[in-house]
C-alpha cells in the first residue's frame, strides 16, 4: 500500500469517500495518541547505556512512523500497514543521479532510507531536497560512506549501528574522463573506477552482511549493459574482460586494469560493471551455502544509459551535451534518471524480483513505458560469457578480498 500518498487538500484518494475517513477516524486519532509513548516524558524511556546516538534515533523513528504508517493506511484504505512493510533500505550513492530519484520514491511509499552518500554534506542535502519532494525529514537517515576510502566504510558500519536492514542498495558509481592518461587512484590506492564501483561496495556488503534481514533481506547491485562485449554499448571502444586477473593477483592495490594492461578509463568502467554482475552471483551463491544467510538475495540490474544525470561529470562536457542530445532526442535510446530510479525501488521493494542472483535489463528506450515497463520490458535478462564463468567469479572473489584486507 502506498500509506503516505494522498490529496493533502482533501484528504481524499482516489475512490475513499468522506463518511469512509470519518468511520474510520477513531482508530485514526487512537493510534496517532499513542505516538507520544515513544517520546521523553520528563525521565529517559530506560537507563542510560553507551548507545549509538544515530541507531537510537532510528529506532524512535521506527516506532514513530510505523504507527502512524498504520493509522494512515487504515484512514485510507481500510486496513492497518503491517508493520513488516516499512523496509529500511540503504542506498548508496542516493544525492543524485538514480539512487537520489530511489530514495525519493522509496521515502514516498514510506519506507525508511538511509541516504549513503559520499561526505555529511551531500547527504544531508540530498535529505532536504526530499524532505521538500516528498514526506518529513525524520525517516531520511543522512550518513556519510566514502567509497574510495575503506576507514570512511569502516566508520559507516559503525555509525548505524545495529540497526537492521531489510535491503542494501549497491548503487554508486562512477565513470572517469575516457581521454585521461593519468590513473586516478583511491585513499588506499586503488585505481578511482573499480576501487568504487567494485571494491568499495564488495567491502561495505561484507561489513552489513549480519545486519541484513536473514528472513528476506535483499542485495541489490547496480550494473549496465555495457558488461556485455555483445550489447550496443559493451561494443564500443574497449571492451570488458578481465583476463586471469593478473593485475589483482600480481599488482595487489597498485593494479591499473584488473587484466594487467595499461590504464584505459573506458575500459575500467567497463570492466567495473563486469565485476559488478560476476560479484553478484558468486554472492548469491555463497549466501545460499549457508544456513543463516540462505534467506537473503542478491541481484543486479542495468537501468540503462542515462545521460541526464552526474554521472558524467568526469567526461569531456561538450561532448557529454552532444551525446546526451543525440542519444534522448534524436535516437531516443536514453532512459530519464526518474525511471532509473524507479528501476531500482522495484528491485529493491517488488515481489515480483525476488529472485537469486539474477540480472534484470529492458531494451533501450524502455523509459518510455514508466512502470508499465516493469515485468515486460524490464525483467530477467542474459549476462556476458565471461559473466558466467562462476571460476572467474570466485577467483575475482577472493582476490577483491585480499586487496580489501577480508579473509574469505
Amino acid at each position: 500500500k502506498k500509506i503516505w500518498k494522498f490529496d493533502f487538500t482533501t484528504l481524499q484518494p482516489q475512490g475513499i469517500s468522506k463518511i469512509m475517513i470519518l468511520q474510520r477516524l477513531p482508530f485514526f486519532l487512537l493510534c496517532c495518541s499513542s505516538v507520544t509513548a515513544f517520546q521523553p516524558q520528563g525521565r529517559p524511556c530506560r537507563p542510560k547505556t553507551e548507545l549509538n546516538v544515530v541507531e537510537t534515533a532510528v529506532n524512535r523513528r521506527m516506532a514513530i512512523q510505523s504507527t502512524i504508517a498504520s493509522a494512515l493506511s487504515f484512514l485510507l484504505y481500510g486496513e492497518p500497514a503491517s508493520a513488516e512493510s516499512v523496509k529500511t533500505i540503504v542506498i548508496t550513492g542516493a544525492n543524485s543521479g538514480i539512487g537520489f530519484e530511489a530514495a525519493k520514491k522509496l521515502a514516498a511509499d514510506g519506507h525508511r532510507i538511509v541516504l549513503a552518500c559520499r561526505s555529511l554534506e551531500k547527504a544531508n542535502s540530498a535529505a532536504e531536497r526530499i524532505k521538500d519532494a516528498t514526506i518529513a525529514k525524520s525517516s531520511l537517515i543522512p550518513v556519510e560512506c566514502n567509497l574510495a576510502s575503506l576507514k570512511s566504510i569502516r566508520k559507516f558500519a559503525s555509525e548505524i549501528g545495529n540497526m537492521d536492514i531489510d535491503v542494501l542498495c549497491l548503487n554508486a558509481g562512477l565513470s572517469m574522463n575516457t581521454d585521461d592518461k593519468e590513473i586516478k587512484r583511491t585513499e588506499d590506492g586503488f585505481e578511482l573506477t573499480v576501487g568504487i564501483n567494485h571494491l568499495g561496495h564488495f567491502y561495505l556488503s561484507d561489513l552489513l552482511l549480519p545486519k541484513i534481514n536473514k528472513q528476506n533481506g535483499r542485495i541489490v547491485v547496480t550494473a549496465s549493459g555495457v558488461h556485455d562485449p555483445e550489447s550496443p554499448g559493451g561494443g564500443v571502444g574497449k571492451t570488458a574482460s578481465l583476463g586471469n586477473l593478473r593485475g589483482f593477483e600480481e599488482d595487489g592495490p597498485l593494479f591499473e586494469m584488473v587484466d594487467g594492461a595499461a590504464y584505459n578509463g573506458d575500459k575500467a568502467y567497463k570492466d567495473s560493471k563486469l565485476c559488478n554482475v560476476l560479484f553478484t552471483r558468486e554472492l548469491q551463491m555463497r549466501l545460499l551455502a549457508n544456513d543463516s544467510t540462505k534467506g537473503i538475495t542478491a541481484n543486479s540490474f542495468s537501468p540503462g544509459l542515462i545521460t541526464s544525470t552526474n554521472f558524467f561529470r568526469y567526461q569531456n562536457p561538450v561532448f557529454s551535451k552532444v551525446f546526451g542530445v543525440v542519444a534522448t532526442n534524436i535516437a531516443r535510446v536514453a532512459e530519464t534518471p526518474e525511471w532509473g530510479g524507479l528501476s531500482l525501488a522495484y528491485m529493491a521493494t517488488s515481489p515480483d524480483t525476488n529472485t537469486q542472483g539474477e540480472y534484470y535489463i529492458s531494451p533501450p528506450g524502455s523509459s518510455k513505458y514508466g512502470e508499465a515497463a516493469f515485468g515486460k520490458e524490464f525483467c530477467v535478462g542474459p549476462v556476458s560469457k565471461e559473466a558466467q564463468d562462476d571460476a572467474k567469479a570466485k577467483k575475482l572473489w577472493e582476490l577483491s578480498a585480499k586487496l580489501v584486507g577480508l579473509t574469505t
